[in-house]
């Protein structure tokens, strides 16, 4: 019979002890996550960018205006709401969409799911848009958003509004058992005023923080574990005034500390996308209004988000960035008022995509071919690229 190494047998017997306690298939391929970048799992080949990749145009109920948040737990399964109160839902990869819930008075803003059940959905809130009414930030789904139940059970300041869901899951060993523990944030608000909604075991507590001390906006939020996060923000609630600006923390949202803010007025950030823990990208929203400032940037970080840098984008007084994600660290999209912008060489250089108007959000997903992406705006749009 074959004659082991030394080298292999104590990891034959590890492998043997966990398979005794029953935990071998905790220890296997993690719940595929869904995030506006590619989640961190072993692809079964590098990710390229197919030469004849587009955006196609999905069949959805027309809306006027911009619809802000999209989530997909599978490629096939998913979800887009808007500023109507509506929530719709795809189970065949956007082939199909069907109206789930209508709350008139609520502004669907912000969307996050731990899996095909249980999800977040953030309301912006009053005092900001038109014909919002509803002045509760959060809800959650238990039955795949058949139904949704406003979260209440909140300690910490009263919170004005969402724009911004962040789920990440960890594992964690547990009295010898490898367990999985859901860090879910809910972050607000554009025009502020500026709060933090956290919950270290998957929505069942939740409590506040207000960050007005740090940003007088939060735009979006991204969590890495339980201590460490990014925000992106703005210096000042008016935006005649404000600068973009990224705050950090690394004790779990006690205390923050400015690692990015532009030099400009009419400035303020929108949205973050991390394809690797080190690499990140956020958009830089500019609203000045003088002609002469054409300049569209995106920052950069490739240390975890201690330090940025801008890169230039495109040159459109016209023009306004919103969404951002990277499907690697060198290949990525932006979303903007009139379309978008696709990279493939990390931001070095960018090229004009049709993508719709007011693209707000993508999400990117992987699949056994490739990868596939989301897209909404005052359209729903979807990436095939296999």
């Amino acid at each position: 019979m074959p004659v082991q190494s030394r080298a292999t047998t104590p990891l034959l017997k590890a492998l043997l002890f966990f398979a005794a306690l029953g935990v071998l298939a905790s220890c296997a391929s993690p719940p595929r996550q869904t995030s506006d970048a590619a989640s961190p799992m072993q692809r079964p080949k590098p990710v390229v960018l197919a030469a004849d990749a587009s955006w196609k145009k999905l069949d959805t109920v027309a809306y006027r205006g911009k619809q802000d948040d999209l989530y997909f737990v599978t490629p096939e399964i998913g979800w887009y709401g808007n500023g109507a109160g509506k929530l719709y839902k795809t189970t065949d990869g956007g082939k199909r969409f069907v109206e789930q819930w209508n709350q008139p008075g609520t502004f669907v803003r912000a969307l996050g799911f731990i899996d095909a059940n249980n999800g977040f959905l953030g309301n912006v809130g009053t005092d900001y848009f038109p014909n919002v009414s509803d002045t509760q930030p959060l809800y959650r789904t238990r039955d795949g958003g058949a139904t949704w139940l406003p979260i209440t059970n909140v300690e910490g300041p009263t919170v004005k509004g969402i724009c911004a869901i962040d789920i990440v899951k960890r594992s964690f060993i547990d009295s010898g058992v490898l367990r999985e523990r859901t860090l879910v944030h809910a972050a607000g608000r554009v025009g502020g005023p500026a709060h933090l909604m956290r919950s270290l075991d998957g929505g069942e507590t939740w409590k506040s923080i207000d960050l007005s001390a740090y940003t007088a906006m939060i735009l979006d939020v991204k969590f890495f574990d339980e201590m460490n996060g990014i925000i992106a923000g703005a210096s000042d609630s008016d935006t005649a005034k404000s600068n973009a600006r990224i705050i950090a923390t690394n004790d779990g949202g006690s205390t923050w500390r400015t690692v990015y803010q532009s030099t400009r007025p009419f400035e303020i950030t929108w949205k973050l996308s991390f394809p690797k823990r080190d690499v990140g990208y956020v958009t830089v929203q500019k609203y000045n209004p003088d002609p002469k400032v054409t300049e569209h940037f995106v920052a950069k970080t490739i240390d975890g988000g201690k330090t940025w840098r801008e890169l230039a984008v495109a040159s459109d007084a016209a023009d306004r960035a919103f969404g951002v994600a990277f499907i690697t660290p060198e290949i990525g999209w932006i979303g903007s008022a009139k379309g978008g912008y696709q990279t493939t060489d990390g931001g070095a250089s960018w090229k004009f995509v049709e993508m719709g108007r007011a693209v707000n959000k993508i999400r990117l997903l992987p699949t056994a071919e490739g990868f596939v992406g989301y897209a909404i705006g005052t359209e729903v749009r979807k990436l095939v690229n296999e």
